[in-house]
């Protein structure tokens, strides 16, 4: 398969900022392979260097990136001759800190970037070109930042500035909020600024969707003492409330009088009030139909009656990712200002051992009607949602996307390489997997057959069965849920395995919660919002003040006003 390129969110800014008289400020502004005025701020450079492939294992080169090739010219050579003095030639993932070459930049990273010339890799379905740019960032901003202490860096774009601006925000996060001491050099977020390019609009996005990541990292971190169900939906207040959103908290009564009885019977256990949190962002016309999607959010999961081991507990206050990678994702899309419609549902509620708690063996009704058989109070996460899906359906939804950990067999199968996709429509799985090749947060489709659907209705005491056995628990899971989608196009996204890592499996993520699929999620919408004319249909575009006006339609094939 030919290499991919970027796609929707660069054409559609470069589209809209064409005619902006701050284009030639713009250039003028990012050539500064020359000079840089920026105070007394201590600065530094990240550049890249290259392996080159000489055919013998013992003879090993390398070869500097454009950017680094013409800042050495400028600086007489100084930069190849320090770096081939340095030692050998430099490998990926490797970084050296250069002094004192020139005066612009008293530190300069030099940042091994691997072979030249990669691209779409089929068999692990990634851009690894553009992992190989996030990964070099991350990398040599790091090493900037807690090596040298520089306050102010200044990233080359390594050929795709998007790239480069999320594995640098990325890579140099870190969670410091219950530390006393939150200004140690070593941990603090630099100035960030684009080196050499002229494609501030792709270095923008990037920043966007690394930071929208990084909150929803942050929310995930949060312990769970801090951050019950009503402090995440005051967290919510927050990050949306000064935004284009509009964000409605449901309470414990709404939910009662709603008949959503499977999320009530998971909070019975816990002191805290299970909530439903209702988030709607219109960047088209509001007629239009809006994409639904929905965020797990158990902010702690004991696992009820049904006890989890300590170990299986040490990580559940990050049971709320899906709920965290829904609100990021919809902070990042206004800010974006995608032109789509969005409706978020989250329920919120702890799933806890408690005298009032539902037990195995109980039955509960769904507020479609169905009755549900409780096998293990453990499997909570598909309770919470299988309410939220139903009422989905009253927004006649153009597709639904749920999201959050509902299986262990996920990351049994998969591990934390790739979230499992479930899905009844397979225009929506090639978007997500395009999504997910883009963002180099993979996907991988699991099946919906009807095998496991026959597996969950196998219940003698009611309708479905909320089945714990372990073989088949993630497509189990899925066709559970399947159950309760009243109609139209869904996709199911179990992230159990991809929302902790221990060690450094993505080089541009510390050890802890990852705030995955949070990028993924924003590419997928991004697509979905300026995908191509179907059956020649054009979504409604809402126009913004500050960006220039861009043609569209509506579903009756009139000109937007």
């Amino acid at each position: 398969m030919s290499h991919i390129s970027s796609i929707v969110l660069k054409d559609f800014f470069s589209k809209i900022c064409s005619n902006k008289v701050l284009s030639s400020t713009i250039l003028n502004n990012n050539r500064r392979f020359a000079s840089v005025k920026c105070g007394t701020e201590t600065k530094g450079l990240v550049l890249g260097a290259y392996e080159v492939d000489t055919g013998n294992p013992q003879f090993r080169a390398f070869k500097f990136t454009k950017t680094a090739e013409t800042y050495d010219k400028i600086i007489s050579g100084k930069l190849y001759f320090e770096l081939k003095k340095s030692g050998p030639p430099i490998r990926r993932h490797e970084v050296r800190i250069l002094y004192g070459l020139e005066d612009t930049f008293p530190s300069i990273a030099i940042v091994g970037l691997g072979l030249q010339g990669l691209g779409y890799n089929e068999e692990e379905v990634m851009d690894e070109e553009k992992e190989q740019i996030r990964e070099a960032a991350a990398i040599g901003a790091t090493a900037l930042r807690d090596v040298s202490q520089v306050e102010k860096i200044f990233i080359e774009g390594f050929g795709n500035s998007e790239s480069a601006a999320e594995g640098t925000v990325l890579g140099l996060w870190s969670y410091l909020d219950n530390k006393n001491n939150k200004n140690e050099e070593s941990v603090q977020m630099p100035q960030l600024e684009l080196f050499d390019s002229c494609d501030l609009t792709g270095w923008k996005i990037g920043l966007q969707k690394g930071n929208a990541q990084n909150l929803a990292r942050k929310l995930c971190e949060m312990p769970a003492n801090y951050l019950t169900p009503r402090k995440f939906a005051e967290q919510a207040v927050k990050i949306l409330g000064n935004s284009d959103i509009n964000l409605e908290v449901k309470t414990k009564h709404w939910l009662q009088m709603k008949g959503m009885d499977a999320l009530l019977a998971v909070a019975k256990g816990s002191c805290e009030e299970p909530l439903l949190l209702e988030a709607t962002y219109y960047g088209c016309e509001p007629h239009v139909c809006p994409v639904v999607l929905i965020g797990k959010g158990v902010t702690f999961d004991a696992g009820g009656h049904c006890l989890k081991t300590p170990e299986n507990m040490a990580h559940m206050r990050g049971d709320m990712a899906g709920a965290a990678s829904v609100i990021a994702t919809l902070k990042a899309v206004e800010a974006l200002r995608l032109p789509i419609n969005i409706r978020a549902l989250i329920p919120m509620c702890e799933n806890m051992l408690g005298p009032r708690g539902m037990k195995p063996g109980d039955i509960v009704k769904a507020m479609n009607g169905k009755t549900i058989h409780i096998d293990s109070t453990d499997t909570d996460g598909r309770l919470v949602i299988v309410d939220v899906l139903s009422y989905a359906a009253t927004f006649n939804p153009k597709v639904i996307v749920d999201v959050g950990g509902f299986s262990r067999g996920t990351k049994s199968s998969l591990g934390s390489a790739a979230a499992s996709i479930f899905t009844n429509n397979d225009a929506l799985w090639e978007q997500m997997k395009v999504a997910g090749i883009h963002s180099g947060d993979r996907v991988w489709r699991l099946p919906l057959w009807t095998h496991f659907s026959k597996a969950v209705r196998y219940c003698l005491p009611a309708d479905v069965c909320e089945t714990a056995q372990y073989l088949g628990n993630a497509c189990r899971s899925a066709a559970f849920l399947q159950e309760f989608v009243c109609r139209g196009d869904w996709l199911h996204m179990d992230i159990y395995g991809i929302t902790h890592q221990e060690e450094d499996m993505v080089k541009y993520l510390k050890p802890g919660m990852t705030g995955r699929p949070t990028r993924t999620l924003i590419e997928f919408l991004a697509q979905f919002a300026f995908k191509p004319e179907d059956q020649n249909n054009q979504r409604d575009q809402k126009k913004h003040t500050d960006y220039k006006e861009v043609t569209c339609k509506d579903d009756s094939g009139n000109a937007c006003r």
